[in-house]
């Protein structure tokens, strides 16, 4: 279904749907996204960055109004260049550490284990150092103890002998969704965030905050942890090279964020 009326409220993706594979967003979504601002729209970027990237989202989508992190986990108002936390959300570490136990006794091994502990700006992973983690982040050495010694933000996890997509697979088979939420964001990891944790809950407590209906609102992504926000929000773009499905997910499908697909929509509806 073709949307052809204006949104109140345009939530995005950030990695693999409005940031290129460079790691910019372009000029041309600055400028389609700020002319939407201007009008009226209210501009939410969603992503399972955690809150240590706050100033490096606040860099990548400047016109927006809110940002929901950590896959809905954390929830800024951007109104002030401080950005004001709305909604915080942590995992004990022995939830955690239980989650991983219930998986690794699945897949009879070890897993690889990095947890997002530290809010504070560019502040360091902690758990298994490994050579290939996508960011230039640094991982400080530790083991489940050192871990899981108090509240976690979001727990990354990967097996060296299935897919992540496996590991998704077996993890939803044994962990309860009372215990955790398990989601995965196409780097190649598991995450493991808090119980009822994810870009849906995140983007309806914005939505709900300004009494914004699902139906007025536009939510572009890629990702199988986009899937939450797309089956609530009341109309859905993927990207092109999006996850078969987030694509069968979605209304209409638009180019890929190299091919700045986010803002050739949007153009189009703006008119």
């Amino acid at each position: 279904m073709v949307r052809v009326t204006l949104p109140k409220l345009i939530a995005t993706d950030l990695d693999g749907t409005l940031v290129r594979s460079d790691n910019t967003v372009s000029a041309r979504s600055h400028r389609v996204l700020a002319r939407l601002a201007d009008a009226g729209v209210t501009l939410v970027a969603i992503t399972g960055r955690g809150p240590r990237l706050l100033e490096l989202c606040r860099r990548d989508v400047p016109s927006a109004h809110y940002l929901v992190m950590a896959q809905g986990g954390y929830i800024y108002d951007c109104a002030t260049p401080q950005s004001t936390l709305l909604h915080e959300t942590l995992m004990p570490g022995h939830h955690a550490a239980e989650v991983v136990g219930l998986i690794e006794r699945r897949v009879a091994h070890d897993l690889t284990v990095i947890a997002e502990t530290d809010p504070s700006h560019d502040a360091p992973l902690i758990g298994h150092v490994i050579a290939d983690w996508p960011w230039p982040v640094p991982i400080l050495a530790g083991g489940l103890d050192e871990i899981f010694g108090g509240s976690v933000i979001k727990t990354f996890l990967r097996s060296p002998t299935v897919s992540a997509l496996e590991l998704l697979d077996v993890g939803r088979s044994v962990v309860p969704g009372e215990l955790a939420t398990l989601t995965e964001a196409g780097i190649g990891f598991v995450e493991v965030c808090p119980p009822g944790t994810d870009k849906g809950s995140g983007l309806r407590r914005v939505a709900d905050r300004l009494g914004i209906h699902r139906d007025d609102i536009i939510v572009f992504g890629d990702a199988l942890n986009d899937l939450p926000m797309f089956e609530w929000a009341g109309h859905a773009v993927a990207v092109t090279a999006a996850h078969p499905d987030v694509k069968a997910a979605a209304d209409e499908v638009t180019g890929t964020n190299d091919e700045d697909g986010v803002a050739a929509y949007l153009e189009r509806l703006f008119g």
